[in-house]
């Protein structure tokens, strides 16, 4: 039997959802599955970093892309 789940809900940018289906269908799976799995990796990240800010400051930036707007916020 599988891993009972729970449901989240979020809200980002027409674009970056247009970014993530397309990504999804370039992989041959869900939109869904592909935040789950975005959202597992990124905790791990963050677990290791220790720090939203440290995470940050850790990685760079792709040529082009930035942080897409966003900032740390205290």
């Amino acid at each position: 039997m599988g891993e009972w789940k729970a449901p989240l809900s979020l809200r980002i940018s027409r674009d970056l959802r247009a970014e993530l289906e397309q990504l999804a269908a370039r992989e041959r799976r869900t939109l869904g599955n592909v935040g789950e799995l975005l959202l597992e990796w990124g905790v791990e990240q963050l677990k290791a970093a220790g720090s939203m800010e440290r995470l940050l400051n850790s990685k760079a930036s792709l040529p082009g892309r930035g942080s897409r707007g966003r900032e740390l916020k205290e």
